[in-house]
């Protein structure tokens, strides 16, 4: 008669990753909000297995822990499997966004084996350069008008306590999960412009700096386009698209697409949209620097 399996069996199997890349972006995890998928992303990166993780920012929510404290203990298994995957041998980067930008003290320090990076260069398996920022420095609302990024943050939170009391009405009816502000960046003219002119943005700075493409999060959009010879990447987010970047090992870059996730307990998963077509474009023969600037404002 075969063995029952142990508990430490069952967690060791659960802990088992199914996808093996190169490289893993995440961002916009704003983890000390109710809004976090935690445990979607908790799934996910028991899932994945990778030589090097990137948190793009976004990380953790400073701006509401300072309104009002939310850390749930799915939140901190979060950030224990984050460290664990560095113990484990994973190279994982950090890089602050705007939420977190109280990690921007600790620029070039260490801790438990996250390196906090204000910006970095990845090369892929096929060469190409890629420049990876949080992207808010290149965000003219939250440079030139910052009151306007926090009415905009209270008025996000809102929308988003809005939602899930929508979609525990249509789980009640079994339809699929509605996102209102995805819906409302999509539709909303205003929000369409800030959207391309943010991916123009940062895309012209990616130029600038002799890179092939950059990496970015912030607008919570995920996304691979080219934007005039660029390789513009869009990790998305884990609120609401529960999206993350990855390169596989041959380079080839894809959105993986953990919405279904967001379902509520009753709910049919969304509709997912096409998959993203990866991009590969050719190595320029002109000199790309090496050198990752540190001398942004932050």
């Amino acid at each position: 008669m075969p063995a029952m399996p142990t508990t430490q069996d069952t967690a060791a199997a659960a802990d088992t990753p199914t996808l093996s890349v190169r490289t893993v972006w995440i961002s916009d995890l704003h983890l000390g909000t109710p809004g976090c998928q935690a445990k979607a992303l908790l799934d996910f990166l028991r899932d994945v297995e990778c030589e090097t993780l990137y948190l793009v920012g976004d990380i953790i929510d400073g701006w509401q822990l300072k309104r009002s404290w939310y850390w749930p203990q799915a939140h901190n298994d979060v950030v224990q499997k984050l460290l664990r995957k560095a113990r484990k041998g994973t190279r994982v980067i950090f890089i602050p966004g705007n939420h977190d930008e109280f990690a921007r003290k600790y620029l070039l320090h260490n801790f438990g084996g996250v390196d906090v990076m204000e910006e970095a260069i990845h090369v892929t398996a096929d060469g190409k350069r890629l420049w990876i920022t949080h992207g808010d420095l290149y965000d003219g609302v939250i440079q030139c008008a910052r009151w306007l990024a926090i009415a905009g943050d209270l008025a996000y939170e809102f929308t988003l306590k809005v939602n899930r009391w929508f979609n525990h009405i249509r789980a009640k009816f079994r339809l699929p999960y509605w996102s209102l502000s995805r819906y409302l960046k999509h539709k909303v003219k205003r929000a369409v412009s800030y959207i391309n002119e943010f991916e123009n943005a940062v895309a012209r700075e990616a130029k600038k700096r002799g890179a092939h493409g950059v990496v970015c999060g912030h607008i919570h959009h995920a996304e691979i386009r080219e934007i005039d010879g660029i390789l513009y990447c869009n990790d998305g987010d884990w609120v609401e698209s529960l999206t993350a970047l990855v390169e596989h090992h041959d380079g080839r870059l894809e959105i993986i697409d953990r919405g279904d996730e967001a379902a509520l307990p009753g709910m049919l998963p969304a509709a997912k949209a096409k998959p993203a077509v990866p991009l590969a474009l050719p190595v320029p023969t002109a000199v790309v620097k090496t050198a990752v600037s540190d001398t942004l404002v932050s």
